[in-house]
């Protein structure tokens, strides 16, 4: 059995992945931690195989850090925040951490046929649209696809309520445009992603790892 933690436990994804955690087979919910339940990261650590962050921008890094000097692996789905000082852990850190802008294994492969099309067409652009609540913008997934794609990509966000994750990746070229778009309509959309990250995180190749086109 895996023992799971979650950080960001009283959120609205959070809660799914605890739900997801608790009717997984092989795995073990041990621990809730959030703010508004009272409970802070440190209290769970070490009843933890695995923590998955879906917390804060600011929080996202130094949970990562906590996780590793506990040698608790980290799956992290929060956006906003620069993973790059985990490498200076080193090659060989006492734990991994996963990060993946999007779980959604639809997201995935509209970052992939966006990144193919930009190869063949002369320009694009992004929209992404989200939930009012979303601290960062542009979204992870939104910087992520523009980092894949060739050339330089304009990324335009919007705030609305009654969004969950939408994504709309629009290329021209002479006489004629390609729209790709992905949607999260429920944040269960994330659930399969995660688990399978949760499942990996342990017998990663190279630590941090970011996108979950490595894992599929």
């Amino acid at each position: 059995m895996i023992r799971v933690g979650v950080a960001g436990a009283a959120g609205r994804v959070g809660a799914a992945v605890c739900e997801a955690v608790e009717s997984a087979e092989d795995m073990q919910l041990t621990g809730r931690a959030d703010p508004q339940l009272g409970v802070a990261l440190a209290d769970i650590l070490g009843d933890c195989d695995v923590v998955v962050d879906f917390t804060t921008p600011d929080a996202a890094l130094d949970n990562a850090l906590a996780c590793v000097r506990a040698g608790v692996h980290a799956v992290i789905g929060t956006t906003g925040w620069d993973p790059e000082p985990l490498r200076e852990l080193g090659p060989h850190p006492p734990a991994n951490v996963f990060v993946a802008p999007n779980f959604a294994i639809g997201a995935v492969l509209m970052m992939r046929f966006a990144a193919e099309a930009s190869r063949y067409m002369a320009k694009a652009e992004i929209i992404e649209l989200h939930h009012d609540g979303k601290l960062d913008a542009p979204s992870g997934t939104a910087a992520r696809t523009a980092q894949l794609m060739d050339g330089e990509v304009p990324i335009h966000s919007v705030r609305l309520p009654g969004l969950v994750a939408h994504q709309e990746v629009i290329l021209g070229d002479v006489g004629q445009t390609l729209t790709i778009r992905h949607d999260s309509t429920d944040r269960t959309s994330f659930v399969p992603g995660v688990l399978l990250a949760v499942r990996r995180v342990a017998d990663l190749p190279e630590s941090p790892m970011i996108g979950l086109e490595h894992l599929l």
